[in-house]
């Protein structure tokens, strides 16, 4: 089995997820701290799995422990998820885009077993289709690690159909995707280390039309919800 390098990949997640500018130095490395035992944890993870049957528990209780450690740096909570706000509150912060007809919001809020409450509507002008949803994760990483790949800074594929690749928005890290032949699109942002928020173009002209969305969104308004 190829050993899959969870070091690089997990603490350049983290980094972009964890470490905000305003962060106090103090903070700061104490973050750093705990992405480099998280990282040297996923390693261990991987180290195990390569062995076969024999270090699969291994394996997993080392993954386990990664991904308590790496909760604890990307929520700045202590890892620990808190109640998720109101889908009516996420409701409001759906924008209204000129030249878009926007449909009714559809919500839901769920405290257990993962706790996470999300809104979503869709958008139409002719042809063309977005959809866009706010998710609070509630500082559950397991809502955010199936993005953890994507969101490496400097991440980047290329194929003849388009293209994925990480952004930064205004401070929000995330990662975009684009097919030209079927001219598809999808923009994803991390928001306050908390809020996930997904806008996906069918028939678009390009993935400006993503990133247009995306800055109709008050990102500051959505961080700040409690």
């Amino acid at each position: 089995m190829r050993k899959v390098k969870y070091l690089a990949v997990g603490a350049a997640l983290l980094a972009v997820v964890a470490c905000g500018k305003s962060e106090a130095e103090k903070q700061a490395e104490e973050t750093a701290q705990q992405l480099e035992n998280a990282a040297a944890e996923m390693q261990k993870a991987a180290d195990a799995v390569e062995k076969g049957s024999a270090g699969a528990a291994e394996g997993m209780e080392a993954f386990a422990k990664a991904m308590a450690a790496a909760a604890g740096a990307a929520a700045g909570n202590d890892g620990k998820p808190v109640d998720p706000v109101s889908f009516q509150q996420l409701e409001t912060l759906l924008p209204e885009v000129s030249g878009w007809e926007r449909e009714k919001p559809r919500g839901e809020r769920m405290t257990a077993p993962v706790p996470f409450s999300q809104t979503e509507t869709s958008y139409t002008n002719g042809d063309a289709q977005i959809d866009l949803k706010i998710v609070d994760s509630a500082f559950n990483q397991l809502l955010v690690s199936p993005w953890a790949m994507f969101l490496t800074a400097g991440y980047e594929k290329e194929t003849s159909e388009g293209y994925e690749k990480s952004v930064n928005l205004g401070g929000n890290p995330g990662f975009e995707k684009w097919n030209s032949d079927s001219k598809d699109g999808e923009l994803n942002l991390v928001v306050g280390k908390r809020f996930l928020v997904t806008i996906e173009g069918n028939n678009i002209n390009d993935a400006k039309v993503l990133h247009d969305f995306a800055s109709k969104l008050d990102t500051g308004k959505l961080a700040g919800l409690k």
